[in-house]
């Protein structure tokens, strides 16, 4: 449990907790932003178009977080009768919050290795940097497995021909939850299948924007 290292080693706990509300943050900040550039007022009119994280976290969500490991944000809520291609830009809308957290992983990698040139005064901020990256990879990759209530979902309705998208999402909308939570649950020798499916890949972007070097 996250909040063990509260007392175990508070320094992670803080490095690792802060990512999160930064990554949440940005991500649910993502999708009300490209909502309101795509003509739905909605995010603005409920004050999601904000980067302050109160607006973003979800009480409960928060609190898994700390005694699960995981968690989420409030959800963004778009009207798509407000858009001018329903199917398309909520797909857009959906994209663009694991697509903010790749380029925060991005910016995070450029900081973090100027954090270990000589005399920098940012190297006590490698261990925030590390997990800020490896958090927001994470939350990336997973949000884009195509099952609602996921990004994915929604930009596979998206990709797909309409009547495929509109199979799928009905498809989705009834069996969705069920089957993530099928996913995420550790029945595969105490693992989950989606972290069997999902860990290649977040490791490989972390080993790409991370530098060979020890974390402590």
């Amino acid at each position: 449990m996250l909040i063990n290292l509260l007392f175990q080693s508070p320094e992670t706990f803080f490095a690792i907790f802060a990512s999160l509300i930064v990554a949440v943050t940005i991500h649910e900040f993502a999708h009300a932003y490209t909502a309101e550039r795509l003509g739905d007022p909605t995010p603005r009119h409920q004050g999601r178009l904000t980067l302050n994280p109160l607006a973003h976290l979800h009480p409960m969500g928060t609190l898994f977080i700390l005694f699960t490991g995981f968690g989420w944000g409030r959800p963004v809520q778009f009207d798509p009768f407000n858009l001018d291609n329903p199917r398309r830009d909520a797909a857009l809308i959906s994209f663009a919050g694991p697509l903010s957290n790749i380029a925060l992983a991005s910016i995070a990698s450029i900081i973090l290795r100027f954090s270990l040139t000589p005399f920098s005064p940012l190297g006590f901020l490698y261990p925030f940097f590390f997990f800020l990256i490896r958090l927001n990879v994470v939350l990336a990759i997973f949000n884009l497995i195509p099952m609602h209530p996921l990004d994915g979902g929604k930009i596979l309705v998206g990709l797909l021909p309409p009547k495929d998208a509109a199979a799928a999402d009905l498809f989705m909308n009834r069996y969705g939850l069920i089957v993530l939570i099928l996913l995420i649950f550790p029945i595969l020798g105490g693992a989950s299948p989606v972290s069997l499916f999902i860990s290649p890949i977040v490791n490989f972007l972390v080993n790409i924007y991370v530098p060979s070097v020890a974390i402590f």
